[in-house]
C-alpha cells in the first residue's frame, strides 16, 4: 500500500477508515446534541416505540415477568453503588481520598456481613482487609451488579469476615473532582496509568490502612485494574510491604492488540490518532446518553457487537439477564489520554509508562531513545493470576516473561475476559480461587475450609 504524505504512518485504507470514523461521530455528535434538545416526553415516546419493536420480533421474553427478570431489572435500575448493596441488605460506607497530586478519589467500603451495621463508621473493624480495583472505564459498581449474591465476590468475602473496600479511579463516577482543575477542563484529564499507579493506588492504600489500622492488605484487581497494581508495586517498594497478596483478575499487562484489524493496525500506527477522534477528555462520554433513551435489550445488542468486534468476545458465560442488569454499570468516564497509553504498550509490545514524544513516533530515522518500562520483575507481594484461556487481551506467557519466579497462575477453562466478573460459574470457577488465595497468604484470614460456610447468608 503506499503512504499518505499528510499521515507518513498510515497506509491508504487505514486512511480510509479515518475518514469513516470521522464521519461516523459527526454523525454521532449530531444526534446526541439533537436528543439533549428534545423534551423528555419526546424521548420517552421513543423508548416506548423501541420496546413495542424489540418484544414484537424478539423471541427472549415471554408474557409477563420473572423473579430472575425482576431481580435484573432491580439491579440495572439502582442508581448508584449504595443502592445495589441496599437490594442486598447491605450496609456501605463512603470515603475520599485526596492524592498527593489534589485528585479526589471514591472509596466504597462493605465492613461487615449482610443485615448488620456497623455502630462506629470509619474505624476499624480488626478484621483482615481487601481491597478490589475495577477495569478500564469502569466504576467500583461493576463487583456488585451482579443477580446472585453468592456470585458477587465483595458479599462473599464480607460474609467470609474480610473487611471489604472498593477503589474508584480519578475521573469516573465517583471520582470526578480535583482541587486543582475543574473537570470541564483539559487539564482535568490529563492523567494516564503513570498517574494512578504513582497516586491512586498507593494513596488509596495507605488511607485504608490508616482508617483500619492494619499493617497490611490483600488487593483484587480487575484488567487494568491489575495493570494499575503491577505498575504501583514495581515502582514503590515500599507498598509491598503493605500488600500481602496480590490476586489479579484477567490481568492486563501488553495485551497483543485489537480483534479488528482495521482498528488495531490504525492506532498502533499512530495511538495520539485517539486525540483527534475524542479529543483531551473524557473518552466516550455520548455512552451514558445513549444508554439513557434506548431500550435494555438493545442497548445490550450493541455492547455484545461491540465486544464480539473489537475483542472477538462472544460473553456466552453471562447470561442474557446478567447483561441486561451488568451492562447498565459497565460504562464509566476516563481519559483519552489513558486510552492512548494502552495502545502505545500495544504498539511497543512492553508494559511501559506513557510517551509523551509523539514526534517519536513518524520519525524516519527510528527511536532515539525509548520510555521506561513498568520494573514489574521487582515485586515482592505474592502473586496469583487468574486469567481466561478465551481472552484476547491476556497472553500468558509474556506476561510471566516481566513477572517474578513467584508468580502463581490458575487457568480458567473457556472463560473471556468479562466472564470473570459476570460469568454465570464464577461462585464455583473464580470466588474460590480468590477465597482460598486469601486465606493462604493472610495470617489473620482463618482458614481456607471455612469457605464452604460462606454462602450460607445468601439462603432465602
Amino acid at each position: 500500500m503506499v503512504s499518505v504524505p499528510l499521515i507518513g504512518r498510515l497506509k491508504g485504507h487505514e486512511y480510509a477508515a479515518l475518514v469513516g470514523g470521522f464521519f461516523f461521530l459527526v454523525i454521532e455528535n449530531a444526534l446526541r446534541f439533537i436528543i439533549m434538545l428534545l423534551p423528555i416526553p419526546i424521548i420517552q415516546w421513543f423508548y416506548d416505540r423501541s420496546s413495542t419493536l424489540f418484544h414484537r420480533f424478539s423471541t427472549k421474553h415471554a408474557k409477563g415477568k420473572s423473579k430472575a427478570e425482576d431481580v435484573a431489572d432491580a439491579i440495572r435500575q439502582a442508581k448508584d453503588f449504595g443502592e445495589l448493596c441496599r437490594y442486598w441488605g447491605y450496609t456501605h460506607e463512603e470515603h475520599v481520598v485526596l492524592t498527593k497530586d489534589g485528585y479526589l478519589l471514591g472509596l466504597h467500603r462493605l465492613p461487615t456481613k449482610r443485615g448488620q451495621r456497623k455502630r462506629s463508621p470509619g474505624t476499624s473493624t480488626g478484621k483482615p482487609v481487601v481491597y478490589l480495583h475495577h477495569g478500564l472505564l469502569m466504576n467500583s459498581e461493576v463487583w456488585v451488579c451482579l443477580t446472585d449474591a453468592e456470585r458477587c465476590l465483595p458479599f462473599v468475602l464480607a460474609e467470609q469476615g474480610f473487611d471489604v473496600w472498593l477503589g474508584n479511579n480519578r475521573g469516573n463516577k465517583y471520582s470526578k473532582k480535583s482541587v486543582h482543575h475543574d473537570p470541564n477542563s483539559p487539564k482535568f484529564w490529563n492523567y494516564s496509568l503513570d498517574d494512578f499507579a504513582w497516586h491512586d493506588i498507593p494513596d488509596s492504600i495507605q488511607y485504608i490502612l490508616d482508617i483500619t489500622k492494619s499493617n497490611s492488605l490483600s488487593y483484587v484487581g480487575f484488567s487494568q485494574g491489575t495493570a494499575q497494581a503491577f505498575a504501583a508495586l514495581s515502582i514503590h517498594p515500599q507498598l509491598n510491604e503493605k500488600v500481602n497478596v496480590f490476586i489479579a483478575l484477567a490481568p492486563a499487562m501488553s495485551p497483543a492488540g485489537l480483534a479488528a484489524p482495521l482498528v488495531d493496525g490504525l492506532m498502533k500506527a499512530s495511538p495520539t490518532l485517539m486525540y483527534l477522534f475524542f479529543g483531551r477528555k473524557a473518552i466516550l462520554s455520548s455512552t451514558t446518553t445513549w444508554q439513557a433513551i434506548m431500550y435494555p435489550p438493545i442497548f445490550a445488542s450493541v455492547i455484545d457487537t461491540s465486544l464480539r468486534f473489537l475483542f472477538n468476545w462472544h460473553s456466552h458465560n453471562i447470561s442474557y439477564l446478567q447483561k441486561i442488569a451488568a451492562y447498565a454499570h459497565l460504562y464509566s468516564f476516563a481519559s483519552v489520554k489513558s486510552v492512548v497509553h494502552w495502545f502505545q504498550i500495544m504498539r511497543e509490545g512492553a508494559f511501559q509508562m506513557f510517551d509523551d514524544d509523539v514526534s517519536a513516533f513518524s520519525s524516519p530515522g527510528g527511536r532515539a531513545y525509548r520510555p521506561a518500562r513498568f520494573p514489574t520483575k521487582n515485586i515482592v507481594t505474592s502473586i496469583v493470576l487468574l486469567y481466561g484461556d478465551k481472552d484476547s487481551l491476556v497472553d500468558i506467557q509474556m506476561m510471566l516473561k516481566e513477572l517474578p519466579d513467584h508468580t502463581i497462575v490458575k487457568r480458567l477453562a473457556g472463560y473471556e475476559h468479562l466472564d470473570i466478573l459476570w460469568g454465570k460459574d464464577v461462585d464455583k470457577d473464580v470466588i474460590p480461587e480468590v477465597v482460598n488465595a486469601l486465606k493462604l497468604h493472610c495470617d489473620s484470614c482463618g482458614s481456607p475450609d471455612q469457605f464452604k460456610d460462606g454462602f450460607k447468608a445468601f439462603e432465602r
